[in-house]
């Protein structure tokens, strides 16, 4: 038991040599990058938004890199196709009987990190495709199964300021992505330091610091984090606030149209676990909970049309549940 315990805590240790490592190619963005972190560990897959030239591909595949994960990128087009994600047949000959048979040859989606780049610039079709294949964590073709790599997670991105000839995700499908993370502008001093970096000679090489089955190990630690009763019933409470039967929530009452459902409470439990991992800690505190209900609620809430006439988003909706629903119960 004792030796199981060390072996946890070296591997916790990396995650701030992770970040240290990812830190050489992208400054800042600190937050995004732990709760991609976070996504990773609690096994989901995340949506990120931002305006373009925020380098999120690159901050991606370094990811990939520092963790030895295999990393492909697809980028999300009109035409894309449901074969083009999962892979097809083709008709191959065997030269020594002269037999001809269908080969699968699998697509970009077989990778253990992939970045599915404006995800809603593509048709509904090869979204589900794409979903089908978060969800299930294998792809179907001609009757037949195929696992794709342990671990498996996809980060979609989507640009939140160009609108035309976009088919924007459903809720339904928004809510299979555990994050909906926000890509916000820099700060003046990490925008200077970026400008300094890539425009001279300086050449990033990040070392890898965590391989496969090491993230494999830290995902299955992560569930095993304590979380007390009191703080899984203050994460009920704070999913249950978001609903008009359970609410007594004003803002709530006034401008949402629907609220999030169980899967947002289990988003949040597993999210708060992985974030006490990211933070060194094997016990999960009402930080971890306050911190990610932003990106685990903002895609799960449907507001009212008179929300949007007083340009009010669910992140304020958000603020608003978190000051009225206590910590402890009464």
């Amino acid at each position: 038991m004792e030796n199981e315990l060390i072996k946890y805590q070296q591997l916790v240790e990396k995650i701030p040599l992770l970040k240290k490592e990812i830190a050489k190619v992208i400054v800042g963005q600190e937050e995004v990058l732990d709760e991609v972190i976070i996504t990773l560990l609690a096994g989901g897959h995340c949506l990120l938004e931002g305006v373009p030239g925020l380098a999120k591909t690159l901050m991606v595949k370094t990811i990939s890199e520092v963790m030895e994960l295999s990393f492909k990128r697809i980028q999300f087009t009109p035409d894309l196709m449901p074969g083009d994600i999962i892979g097809t047949e083709i008709l191959e000959e065997d030269h020594s009987t002269g037999k001809k048979f269908f080969q699968f040859n699998q697509g970009p989606i077989f990778a253990n990190m992939v970045l599915a780049d404006e995800i809603n610039r593509t048709p509904p079709k090869t979204q589900a495709a794409l979903l089908e294949a978060m969800q299930e964590k294998l792809v179907t073709y001609a009757g037949k199964n195929y696992a794709l790599p342990d671990p498996f997670l996809i980060i979609a991105t989507q640009n939140p300021i160009e609108q035309s000839g976009t088919y924007p995700l459903p809720e339904a499908q928004l809510d299979r992505f555990l994050l909906y993370i926000k890509l916000g502008y820099p700060s003046e001093q990490e925008e200077l330091e970026v400008l300094q970096k890539t425009t001279g000679t300086y050449k990033a090489s990040p070392q890898k610091v965590l391989s496969g089955a090491e993230v494999k190990q830290l995902q299955e630690l992560t569930r095993q984090v304590h979380l007390d009763s009191a703080l899984l019933g203050y994460i009920n409470r704070l999913i249950r606030a978001t609903r008009l039967e359970n609410t007594t929530v004003a803002e709530v009452k006034n401008y949402v149209e629907w609220g999030a459902g169980t899967r947002a409470g289990q988003a949040l439990v597993l999210c708060a676990k992985a974030r006490a991992i990211v933070k060194g800690r094997f016990s999960v505190i009402p930080e971890d909970i306050q911190q990610l209900i932003y990106p685990v609620l903002r895609h799960r809430i449907s507001l009212h049309f008179r929300a949007e006439a007083e340009q009010l988003d669910t992140d304020f909706i958000i603020k608003k549940i978190l000051e009225q629903v206590p910590v402890h119960a009464k």
